[in-house]
């Protein structure tokens, strides 16, 4: 029973200790309250210039994206969308792959990776029968072009084959 009340003891000052950190609020990065918080808004008499002004890399073109092909990715991207039908085993496949990966797909195009031999449905939905294939899409996913680039594998080719 000695042993007893000293683990008690032990229980008691943890859960007391434990329960008063709990109390106390963790710290934040924002301000506590709005007061804290300095007034940004000018006087009505001071003028207010735009926010941003536009500059020429407004008019620079989106950068390309290259990604793996996942269902519903057509829909929620927007702009330019090329399905490329890619087999591991392909060589052909692998230099356009590299070629992709080493200098970025074309400015303003969506390149979907999508592996030739796991995605038949796509391939009978889109009519592609070898790999290397590229299909341009339009954003609801309806088929707007197609080109088979085995033989010239490269960006180049692919921009080529837009419809």
């Amino acid at each position: 029973m000695r042993n007893a009340v000293p683990r008690v003891g032990i229980v008691i000052g943890a859960v007391l200790a434990l329960s008063l950190c709990a109390c106390t609020p963790a710290p934040s990065a924002e301000p506590s309250s709005p007061a804290s918080v300095e007034a940004t808004e000018p006087a009505p008499s001071e003028s207010v210039a735009p926010a941003v002004e536009p500059t020429a890399e407004d008019d620079a073109p989106i950068a390309g994206v290259y990604l793996d092909y996942e269902d519903g990715a057509i829909e929620a991207i927007p702009g330019t969308k090329v399905l490329f039908f890619h087999a591991t085993w392909c060589p052909q496949c692998r230099m356009l792959d590299e070629q992709l990966r080493n200098e970025g797909a074309p400015d303003g195009v969506t390149v979907f990776k999508v592996d030739y031999d796991d995605r038949v449905d796509l391939r009978q939905q889109y009519g592609v029968t070898l790999q290397t294939t590229v299909v341009y899409v339009g954003d609801d996913g309806e088929k707007l072009s197609s080109a088979v680039l085995y033989d010239e594998p490269s960006i180049e080719s692919l921009l080529d084959a837009a419809p």
